[in-house]
């Protein structure tokens, strides 16, 4: 009895073990989405820019869109910046910005500075949004269908690999589908 009790450790460690080495396997950047399929949550919030301005959940309807988490304190979104400038000057879709758990000044001033892609600016001051959209950090992207629908999750940067072999696909066949449903 003794001796299987020296052999506990062993096999916790051989258990340890094979548990990580799955994790090697996985894709850090595709997340599991509970909502993926499900509508954007409900959500009535002021606009970066503007105070007494309010975006809903409402305004992602009618066209294929991209809903993009960003903060000024996300070194991985001041990488991403010049790309989804270059995909705003191509006006294949409107972006929408989540500014998540960030200040409204600095923000504004980043926008500034650096260009503002963002067809609307939802200001998620305490992150309510992003936890309702299971978002874990900045930044992360979802593309939503014109009906509103989340069809899919990426999280981290965005860049011209990604989204031509990933997101763009997405994009172009949900436009398809919009058009055939009557919708521009």
């Amino acid at each position: 009895m003794k001796k299987l009790v020296l052999f506990i450790p062993l096999v916790l460690f051989l258990g340890m073990g094979i548990f990580l080495y799955q994790g090697l396997f996985l894709n850090p950047q595709k997340l599991e989405s509970a909502l993926e399929g499900k509508p954007v949550p409900a959500f009535k919030l002021e606009k970066l820019e503007n105070a007494s301005e309010f975006i809903t959940n409402e305004d992602l309807k009618g066209q294929v869109s991209v809903l993009n988490v960003w903060a000024t304190w996300c070194p991985a979104c001041k990488y991403e910046h010049p790309f989804l400038m270059m995909l705003a000057r191509q006006n294949i879709m409107p972006i929408y910005g989540i500014n998540y758990r960030d200040e409204r000044g600095a923000a504004i001033r980043e926008l500034r500075r650096e260009g503002d892609p963002y067809e609307k600016n939802i200001f998620d001051v305490d992150g309510r949004l992003g936890l309702d959209l299971g978002v874990y950090g900045a930044p992360e992207t979802f593309i939503v269908d014109h009906n509103g629908i989340i069809r899919f999750r990426y999280a981290g940067p965005i860049d011209q690999n990604i989204w031509s072999e990933t997101l763009y696909p997405m994009v172009k066949q949900l436009q398809a589908e919009a058009k055939k449903e009557g919708v521009s």
